[in-house]
This record gives structure tokens, C-alpha cells and sequence, in this order.
């Protein structure tokens, strides 16, 4: 027996057995992490460089792309690191940074793109009181709103995660720190309160999947009485790439979560938290850039303004 006192390094879930493999994984997880740093950060760049792309839409897609950034750089390197250097040890502090970086991160990241769809159904259904509804101030207090509810959000769960008492070891069956795992290693009878925790914040996701649902059935609603089809278009071609993003995010971390037991194995188990930790980051630029032109020509006229300048 154990307890969280004696306790000053956790052992991560090894992504390989042979070192082969561990190298291959290093250099997978370097592309990615180098294509989600140069997608993200093309994004943020042409949205803050970009006067045409001052809107309210790209202003929460500059926030989203900054909560992908971090949520990649939170999980990825450390797992690079143990590949390449054949270790699974992250230390007791590290892996709470690490945990209440990745939840404040995906956490933002939820609720920027709940806010991205109330943006979508102002557009289309309430087009009139776009600037009203969505001026500069009122973006500038939901996304502060967004990125300080992850923040707190982040705090109480990691507090109170790293406040149970440990009494099954240190081994974590995940790549990183995650909660679920940690509170495998808990005493059975202390980790309920952070299981109040979870189904609370359940209960907050579960409200933002609601309000997203709603919306784009009154978007959809809106769309189809339009009667041009090139106005059609248009309005489709704004909210798809959105609700592709939402589907991505909410389909890879409800299967990750929910998948029943009979069928979890380490190996799936890792997969799965590479598909919702991993890929979104990494798509979510490319999702949002195959359909906007106006973004398409901005990244590109960033990218030419750099080859001009050397």
C-alpha cells in the first residue's frame, strides 16, 4: 500500500514494447505535433494579420486554434520524450500540470466552439442584430468567459484529484496523466467526490451539446427557407466546416469515455486516446481551411509575405 505523500513520479503507459516501434511512434508524433503547430499557427497568424478576417467568426477560430495549440503541446511532448528515450516516468507535479493544462485546454476548446455555433445562428437566423449581438465588447466577454470557466474548471478538478489519498501504485494505463486513471489508483472510498465532480461537468457538456443541437436545427430551418440556392450554399458552407469540428471533437471524446468495458484493451484504450487528445488539433485548421476562401487566401497571402521578405 501506498499513499499520495510517498509518491514522486508516476509511470505512463509505454506506446511500444520494442524500441523499433518507440522510435516509429517518436517520428509519428513529431509529424503531427509539427503539422498541428504549422496548421494552428498559420491560422492565428493570418486571423491577427489578416484586416479582412477582423469578425467575430474568425476571432473565436483564433481562440480555438490557441486551445488546440495547447492541448497538443500538453500531452505530445512528453510522450515523444519517453519514446525516444525508452523511460515512462513523469514526476508527481509534472503530471498535474499536465492534467490541469489538457483539461483547461479541451475544456476552452468545448466551450469556444459552443460559442462559434451561437455565432452561426446569430448569422443566419438573426442576421439584423449580428452587430448588435456579437460586437467587439460582447466576443471580447464570452471568449474571456470561455477560457476563465476552462480555468476554474481545470483548478477544481485537478485540486481535488491530486487531493485523494493513492493506494494502488503509480502505474497509469494512459500515455499521460489523465484523471480516470488516476483515480484507479485511489482509495475506492475517497475518489467519490471527484466522481461528483465528473458528473457535474457532465452535466455542463451535456448542456453546451443541448444548446449546440438546438441551434443548428434552427439553422438548418433558417437555410432551407432560403430561396436562392447560391444563398443556400453560402450559409452551408459557413456552418460545415463548424459542425464537422463539433462532431470530430464530440464523437472521438464520447467514444473514448463511453465505450463499453467488454471492449476496452491497452492497446484500443491508447488508440482512442490518441484519436480525441491527438487528431482534433491536428484537423481543425485543415477542417476550417477547405471550405473558406476568404481564409485560404489570407494563409496564403501570409505565406507569400514571408517568401517575399526572404
Amino acid at each position: 500500500m501506498s499513499n499520495s505523500s510517498s509518491i514522486s513520479h508516476f509511470l505512463l503507459l509505454p506506446l511500444a514494447d520494442t524500441r523499433q516501434l518507440q522510435l516509429l511512434h517518436f517520428c509519428l508524433f513529431l509529424a503531427i505535433s509539427l503539422a498541428a503547430l504549422l496548421a494552428n499557427g498559420l491560422i492565428i497568424s493570418a486571423v491577427a494579420c489578416g484586416h479582412l478576417l477582423h469578425s467575430p467568426m474568425f476571432f473565436f477560430l483564433l481562440h480555438l486554434a490557441l486551445s488546440d495549440l495547447g492541448s497538443i503541446c500538453t500531452t505530445v511532448p512528453k510522450a515523444m520524450h519517453n519514446s525516444l528515450w525508452d523511460t515512462r516516468n513523469i514526476s508527481y507535479e509534472g503530471c498535474a500540470a499536465q492534467v490541469f493544462l489538457f483539461i483547461f485546454f479541451i475544456s476552452a476548446g468545448y466551450y469556444l466552439l459552443t460559442i462559434m455555433c451561437y455565432d452561426r445562428y446569430v448569422s443566419i437566423c438573426k442576421p439584423l442584430h449580428y452587430g448588435t449581438l456579437l460586437g467587439s465588447r460582447a466576443c471580447a466577454h464570452m471568449a474571456a468567459a470561455a477560457w476563465a470557466s476552462a480555468f476554474l474548471h481545470a483548478l477544481l478538478h485537478t485540486a481535488n484529484t491530486f487531493s485523494l489519498p493513492l493506494c494502488h501504485g503509480n502505474a497509469l494505463g494512459q500515455f499521460f496523466c489523465e484523471i480516470p486513471h488516476i483515480l484507479k489508483l485511489s482509495c475506492s472510498k475517497s475518489c467519490l467526490r471527484e466522481l461528483g465532480l465528473i458528473v457535474l461537468s457532465s452535466f455542463v457538456y451535456f448542456g453546451c451539446f443541448v444548446f449546440i443541437v438546438f441551434s443548428y436545427v434552427q439553422i438548418f430551418r433558417a437555410v432551407l427557407r432560403i430561396p436562392s440556392e447560391q444563398g443556400r450554399h453560402k450559409a452551408f458552407s459557413t456552418c460545415l466546416p463548424h459542425l464537422a469540428v463539433v462532431s470530430l471533437f464530440l464523437s472521438t471524446g464520447i467514444f473514448a469515455n463511453l465505450k463499453p468495458p467488454s471492449i476496452s484493451s491497452p492497446s484500443l484504450d491508447l488508440s482512442v486516446s490518441v484519436l480525441y487528445s491527438v487528431v482534433p488539433p491536428t484537423l481543425n485548421p485543415l477542417i476550417y481551411s477547405l471550405r473558406n476562401q476568404e481564409l485560404k487566401a489570407a494563409v496564403r497571402t501570409l505565406i507569400t509575405g514571408l517568401f517575399q521578405r526572404n
